[in-house]
């Protein structure tokens, strides 16, 4: 008997000894986990092709630019899975922001507003390092804003270039930047300033017909593509409502409980989506380069707007600003993306595809705004536009 119980003794300490040394640590299990999130894919497929976002779109264009310093603030909410992906949106920043605060290739002259995105990043840089440069930035294009150029009624132009323009896009690029200064600098004056910039547009731009809204606004209504009796352009982009939705989730993050414009800006948001579910391609879910004219031949399914509108339902969902069913929504959309828009490389990368690389209005050539004019700009895999809001969304999902 007593031999029988040595033997179960030892059996039961060699199965400790097994179990203990065969089960994975707690980190190991948090990458193993993390490793399968699309989010993480994703980031880590831009940082195997780019060694850095520096040069993302290229040597020979190496700026500023709003779209990059979008998708660089995406990879670094995955900072809390690994250090690296904070240090690779801060090495970005760091070859742009000189030592006395200046910012290369930036020119405050420009009024231009896409400039104001990339800013919003300082402020996570400058609290965790404390490097007064990052503020000096940041104080830097708060006084872009201070001056920048507006319509009568006080709506930002899109840039100094493009006069009494407002441009759905514009919303995204300063208002988000502009109510997180309010609030972690106690200047809470640009509330007002950045809940009107929101309600201004929507009012100018809203089609009571499809409840969408046009891509801009010309309040000269002097632009070849204006409507001469509303100065509204004649078509709904898929990304430029993506845009304004993205802007009103984030500007909400910092939007006091209290303000009164809040309530407004909710219903907004409601009105929005719906009407934005109204318009999905009935085969994918998913929704086109001109959002009401699916059949028409040319139109596509675009990457980028249907993944900031996923992120910005997603969004609203968590936070309580739409109803909870919206989330499923959000994440059966997700499951089409990733049935119909994303592919592997050879080297076992995530590519997007379908992203429209860029659509404006005016200028030189001269876009007119047309839909022969949207479904016929540059069609890019892997656009900066469509990974970081595909990045965003595959974070607010968890998948």
């Amino acid at each position: 008997m007593s031999t029988m119980k040595t033997f179960g003794r030892l059996l039961l300490i060699i199965m400790s000894i097994f179990l203990i040394c065969c089960k994975p640590s707690t980190e190991s299990s948090k990458e193993a986990e993390s490793s399968e999130l699309w989010s993480v894919k994703m980031a880590n497929s831009v940082m195997n092709i780019h060694d850095s976002l520096i040069y993302y779109e290229g040597r020979e264009r190496i700026r500023w630019q709003y779209d990059v310093a979008m998708l660089s603030m995406a990879i670094d909410k995955l900072g809390v899975i690994d250090q690296k992906y904070s240090d690779y949106m801060k090495t970005y920043y760091d070859y742009f922001i000189n030592s006395d605060g200046t910012v290369n290739t930036y020119k405050i002259e420009n009024y231009n507003i896409d400039n104001i995105n990339p800013a919003k990043n300082l402020f996570t840089l400058y609290k965790r390092t404390g490097e007064e440069k990052y503020n000096i930035a940041i104080q830097g294009f708060v006084k872009q804003m201070e001056n920048h150029p507006k319509t009568q009624n006080g709506g930002f132009w899109h840039k100094k270039v493009y006069p009494y323009q407002m441009w759905l896009d514009g919303i995204y690029m300063g208002s988000p930047f502009l109510a997180q200064y309010a609030k972690e600098y106690n200047k809470s004056e640009w509330f007002d300033v950045v809940t009107h910039q929101i309600t201004l547009i929507y009012d100018k731009t809203l089609d009571p017909k499809t409840k969408l809204l046009y891509h801009a606004w010309d309040e000269s209504k002097e632009q070849k593509w204006s409507n001469p009796e509303t100065g509204q352009s004649p078509h709904f982009w898929s990304r430029a409502i993506g845009w304004y939705t993205m802007a009103i989730v984030d500007v909400l993050d910092y939007l006091p409980e209290n303000h009164p414009d809040r309530e407004k800006i909710i219903t907004i948001l409601n009105n929005t989506i719906d009407a934005l579910l109204n318009v999905s391609d009935k085969e994918t879910g998913l929704w086109f380069q001109v959002l009401d004219q699916g059949n028409r031949k040319g139109n596509y399914i675009e990457g980028s707007g249907t993944c900031m509108y996923i992120y910005a339902m997603a969004k609203a969902a968590n936070k309580g600003y739409i109803k909870k069913k919206y989330f499923q929504i959000a994440n059966k959309k997700f499951d089409s993306v990733i049935k119909n828009l994303i592919v592997t490389d050879g080297n076992g990368n995530l590519v997007l595809k379908s992203v429209c690389g860029g659509c404006g209005l005016g200028g030189n050539p001269y876009r007119d705004g047309s839909y022969e004019y949207y479904i016929n700009e540059k069609v890019v895999d892997n656009d900066s536009k469509g990974v970081g809001p595909f990045i965003l969304a595959a974070i607010e999902l968890n998948r």
